[in-house]
């Protein structure tokens, strides 16, 4: 494996920050994480324009393009895939922080840092969920409102999300949390867009009521291409609660099902049959059986790790 610290390919043990930088101080760090597909970068164009826009927001101003640091990520994922057999595919991630925190250096102002490093998916954390779906819990903790900083921003200040998570597993060993806003909104997980079947037609929150995903625009594409019926709208509880179908859309595992919402069946209780119709044209479109890739990795079908 390899990664890539302002301009330098280095072992990853070497890709690191220093405490002292404004990202690790205040957690003012701008990020994507992609993966790959056959060791090739998956929606880089999509994933850099949403690094561009983050980068303004928050004021950072890498001394490389942006075109230069997505040309770098898919180099540093060749890298990792010829240094050696990789079973499965690569997560990506590529980050920039303001650099220094002036109040730990003197008042002296920071120069950005740009770091980009890469990891075998963890597909054992999510390989069984395509059978079996997800569990959701709505919690108290509440998405983060604009006046804070705006949804659209990429960003690691991510307390929330953690909180949140907490939130739900001490409810229900194993749930993953449902972000509200402040008025009953749905948002989003803290790792996944959310979108509902009504009436085999997909609705998910606009980009106002969630960051706007990549792989959910993926899903619109390939949702198109099916005739399938899209529909961005403001959701409440009630709309989840009601919904044939729940999914959710996030980089790693691009579409997973959900079967459980505070504890009530989604539908039948089991993944439905606009999901499977969806994943199949996913993995079309990427060339394999993204179920299929996830259980092999995870050692859940033969020929994968503890087979």
């Amino acid at each position: 494996m390899v990664a890539w610290v302002d301009g330098r390919f280095v072992p990853p043990a070497e890709a690191v920050i220093p405490v002292g930088d404004a990202g690790f101080v205040f957690g003012a760090t701008v990020t994507e994480q992609l993966r790959s597909f056959g060791g090739r970068l998956f929606l880089p164009a999509g994933h850099a324009a949403r690094f561009r826009r983050s980068l303004e927001i928050v004021g950072i101003e890498p001394a490389w393009p942006v075109a230069h640091l997505f040309e770098v990520a898919a180099e540093v994922t060749a890298r990792c895939h010829a240094a050696g057999p990789v079973e499965g595919d690569l997560g990506v991630v590529v980050f920039a922080t303001p650099g220094d925190a002036p109040a730990q250096h003197g008042g002296r102002p920071g120069t950005s840092r740009v770091l980009i490093h890469a990891f075998p998916l963890a597909f054992a954390s999510w390989a069984g969920a395509y059978e079996t779906g997800v569990v959701l819990r709505s919690v108290s903790t509440t998405q983060i409102p604009p006046s804070c900083w705006p949804i659209e921003l990429k960003c690691r200040s991510r307390m929330h999300y953690h909180l949140a998570d907490r939130e739900a597993r001490a409810a229900e060993p194993g749930a993953r949390a449902l972000l509200l806003h402040a008025d009953g909104r749905v948002s989003e997980t803290s790792t996944a867009n959310v979108v509902v079947v009504v009436n085999g037609a997909l609705r998910t929150p606009p980009a106002g009521d969630a960051l706007a995903g990549i792989s959910l625009a993926h899903l619109h594409t390939l949702a198109h291409g099916l005739g399938i019926g899209w529909q961005e709208r403001s959701l409440s509880l009630a709309d989840l609660a009601a919904a044939d179908e729940i999914l959710l859309t996030s980089t790693p595992n691009c579409l997973l099902p959900v079967t459980r919402l505070d504890g009530q069946a989604v539908g039948d209780g089991r993944p439905g049959p606009l999901f499977a119709r969806l994943l199949a044209a996913w993995g079309g479109d990427v060339g394999i059986d993204i179920a299929t890739q996830a259980r092999r990795c995870a050692g859940i079908l033969p020929g994968g790790r503890g087979a």
